[in-house]
């Protein structure tokens, strides 16, 4: 099979396991099928700007040129500080585009990666948000009905688990297995101030992703389509937005957004 165009975040499906699709042009490549199989990734040099679709140079953030970078609500500072979020008052880049992404409901989560973190993200992105971490599993800890409400309460708990993701140790599947996430969110609950009580969520289920991996690397090597332009690799695994390839070698996907790209099979 060949396929050309720009590379994307990819699309996922919440089944066991977690099926993953990559958009190419006018194809929708199933990248389940392709695990266990030798594969071609070759970068053409071309990288496009995902959100005005002008070629650019360099590639800013993921997948854009250095205009949006600097002005497309897409960057904008509250979205890796929801806690910064003026959507509620009207305000932002683009007040329409922050009504219709932030002045929506928002989850305050756990999820289990390497150890618990916190998180939040908007109710349509659940569990693609967790897919996209890597989480092994996940709860909800409080829903709220804006996005800076939500950024406030994961500020309030960075004080007692991470909000970040050890992208390697999540690719060696590497965890904390015995973290009981119904029990930190207990946790959590007794240490949330008294004004976000209210948005503690009864929902108390756990999801699990199981992620379609061959074998898991006991090392692993980043690439970077900045530094060479063909892949040509077993693919044995894919978790997270990362591609594992034979060898440990893997490459993220997201973080390559725009870069046009021919995949052989």
């Amino acid at each position: 099979m060949h396929a050309l165009g720009t590379l994307d975040k990819m699309p996922t499906s919440y089944v066991n396991p977690v099926q993953y699709f990559l958009r190419l042009g006018n194809d929708e490549v199933d990248m389940n099928d392709l695990v266990g199989k030798q594969i071609s990734l070759r970068y053409t040099g071309n990288i496009f700007c995902g959100v005005c679709g002008k070629k650019t140079s360099k590639s800013f953030g993921e997948g854009m040129c250095y205009n949006c970078f600097a002005t497309s609500p897409e960057n904008a500072e509250c979205i890796l500080r929801p806690e910064l979020c003026l959507a509620h008052e009207h305000k932002g880049r683009d007040v329409e585009w922050e009504i219709s992404h932030h002045l929506q409901p928002h989850y305050v989560y756990l999820a289990l990666v390497n150890e618990t973190k916190v998180g939040v993200t908007r109710d349509t992105q659940i569990p693609t948000r967790w897919i996209d971490q890597g989480a092994n599993k996940a709860i909800i800890l409080a829903e709220t009905p804006y996005r800076q409400l939500a950024g406030l309460i994961e500020v309030g708990l960075k004080e007692y688990m991470t909000d970040k993701t050890h992208w390697s140790k999540m690719l060696r599947n590497e965890f904390n297995t015995g973290i009981d996430l119904l029990k930190e969110k207990e946790r959590m609950e007794d240490i949330l101030p008294y004004e976000f009580q209210q948005y503690i969520s009864p929902n108390n289920e756990i999801l699990e992703m199981h992620y379609p991996v061959l074998e898991y690397p006991k090392k692993v090597t980043s690439l970077s389509f900045d530094k060479q332009s063909e892949i040509n690799s077993k693919l044995i695994g894919i978790r997270a937005q990362y591609l594992i390839f034979e060898g440990g070698n893997v490459i993220n996907i997201r973080k390559h957004s725009g870069y046009e790209v021919e995949l052989t099979a």
